[in-house]
């Protein structure tokens, strides 16, 4: 991945670590590697421990950044957040995965869609 595509998913996690902090979540862990793949951000609000899957784009002209999570990605998602509660039993029992769309550009205006308990 390029240095330039790095950073802007940076940035989009960080907007999204942002938008969950101003509604009351609290941010666990970011970025966290499994042999499944990785985990954006892991957060918690009200007893729930909820894994969040980022999606950046500057604009929906081709696809929206929610569409590209696919069953194949949900899949891994669900690996990758089984490898974490095996290895944080502490966690507690309910769980869900949401995925975060970020939209815009750094310095310009973005826009968050928040798609919650995705994958049933």
């Amino acid at each position: 991945m390029s240095n330039r595509r790095q950073v802007f998913g940076r940035w989009g996690e960080d907007a999204a670590a942002e938008y969950l902090t101003a509604n009351g979540y609290t941010v666990l862990a970011r970025n966290v590697h499994s042999a499944h793949g990785e985990i954006d951000i892991v957060a918690s609000k009200d007893g729930l421990l909820v894994f969040v899957e980022v999606k950046t784009r500057s604009s929906h002209t081709f696809a929206y950044p929610e569409d590209s999570v696919t069953r194949r990605k949900q899949a891994y998602m669900l690996s990758a957040a089984e490898e974490y509660l095996q290895a944080h039993p502490e966690s507690g029992e309910s769980w869900q995965f949401d995925v975060i769309a970020v939209e815009g550009t750094p310095g310009g205006k973005t826009q968050i869609e928040h798609f919650e308990n995705v994958i049933g």
